[in-house]
């Protein structure tokens, strides 16, 4: 006999006493009935469910890993995915790492330009502004301003003001009593304004007394001054809105 059949023997004859030395401690109370244990199968499931053969063990164990990652991954357990380039376990071996492209949804507006239709600012008045002329021109026709009336513009183009209310259908006890947008007509052919058409003295600087007060009022007090030419001098507008204290130069 061996060496290696002697340690057997040894060792057989030692579990053989092992087993019949706790089976004398051993209560005379009845066995536990037996229950069958239920396996669960799926993809989370023990792969220990025999050991007759490890290699089919451990083969079995790496299936069901691969299948899970590929689940957690959005994938279909069913495919496998293919390794990423490069991508390594620690012990050399390749790892199937599912990579999941996202969806990108790309919406493209038209801006609108919200611009386009905004309003501009719009004189005082409805009525056109007045239009400066060359000294000793007389328009054919002139729309009347807030604070103008007929004997303001026979002064301004120097035409006789009984001549302009005649053309324009007007009588005298009718020119102080006219509205902004009335449309006078001027006489090319009339006589000059009898008298003085200045009314005070200019060059001169007037300061702002009233709220109600616009440069074409205001070029009505001098007489003969043109409203577009006092704006030229103040670097205004002719309907800019005037504020009590301003001071204005008069050309």
């Amino acid at each position: 006999m061996t060496q290696k059949q002697r340690s057997m023997l040894i060792f057989s004859i030692l579990m053989v006493g092992t087993i019949l030395l706790s089976a004398c401690t051993q209560s005379l109370s009845a066995a536990p009935a037996e229950t069958p244990t239920q396996i669960p199968t799926g993809l989370f499931v023990s792969p220990i469910a025999s050991v007759e053969n490890p290699m089919e063990m451990i083969e079995q164990f790496a299936k069901q890993t691969e299948a899970a990652q590929t689940v957690a991954a959005g994938g279909d357990p069913a495919t496998t995915g293919t390794p990423e380039a490069g991508a390594t376990s620690t012990d050399g071996t390749s790892v199937a790492i599912v990579t999941a492209t996202p969806t990108v949804e790309v919406n493209v507006s038209t801006p609108t330009n919200a611009n386009a239709d905004a309003a501009t600012d719009v004189p005082a008045t409805s009525a056109p502004a007045a239009t400066s002329v060359p000294p000793g021109v007389r328009p054919p026709s002139y729309t009347l301003m807030s604070g103008e009336f007929p004997y303001c513009i026979a002064r301004r183009y120097n035409v006789d003001p009984d001549a302009l209310l005649a053309a324009s259908g007007l009588t005298p006890a009718e020119a102080y009593n006219l509205v902004a947008g009335t449309v006078l007509t001027i006489p090319q052919n009339a006589g000059g304004f009898p008298g003085s058409r200045s009314l005070q003295a200019h060059p001169a600087s007037y300061s702002v007394v009233s709220g109600d007060e616009t440069v074409y009022s205001i070029a009505c007090k001098y007489g003969d001054v043109d409203p577009n030419a006092i704006a030229t001098a103040n670097n205004i507008s002719a309907s800019s809105k005037l504020t009590v204290g301003q001071v204005l130069q008069i050309p």
